[in-house]
């Protein structure tokens, strides 16, 4: 995946997250970027970046990208030739690694709304791990399921009718 086509998904994701239901557009990333952190880069950067024009960043663009979008800097790279997601280094982190198997496991959800942004908010989170393993707690804590889902479920079936 190259750069540009990664800057093009972590917008769809973000308006995904934004509940937005679309993509974020450029603009609209540049106006949330200067509001959430007071610094910004230009839509025509952004569009030349996601076009190719731009292939490599400057270290400040990077993290700027990388701190909005919530993302490892190193992922906001080319991926070299033969590159495949599934095949993670040992040289990142452990909560990194789990971030993108759950960044790619919403990208293979993604015809699965609730699911895909389920999966895309816990890798958004500081601590995924912990995500998880309250998951699992809930899961081995017998009727909480099933309880958290009359009360939450509920109204999450009302604002997906509403955003529909």
């Amino acid at each position: 995946m190259t750069l540009g086509e990664k800057i093009r998904y972590l917008r769809e994701v973000e308006g995904t997250l934004r509940g937005l239901g679309r993509e974020m557009t450029q603009q609209e990333v540049v106006r949330a970027m200067k509001l959430e952190l007071r610094r910004s880069i230009s839509q025509s950067y952004l569009s030349q970046i996601e076009n190719g024009q731009r292939p490599h960043l400057t270290n400040e663009t990077r993290l700027l990208l990388a701190k909005f979008f919530k993302v490892h800097p190193g992922y906001l790279v080319d991926d070299p030739d033969g590159f495949h997601t599934e095949l993670i280094s040992e040289i990142a982190g452990l909560e990194d690694r789990l971030d993108l198997w759950l960044i790619d496991g919403a990208q293979r959800f993604r015809r699965d709304t609730r699911v895909s942004q389920a999966l895309l908010a816990i890798a958004k989170h500081e601590d995924s791990r912990k995500c998880l393993a309250v998951l699992q707690g809930i899961l081995e804590t017998p009727g909480l399921l099933d309880r958290l889902d009359s009360v939450i479920g509920s109204g999450m079936e009302i604002r997906e009718r509403v955003a529909s």
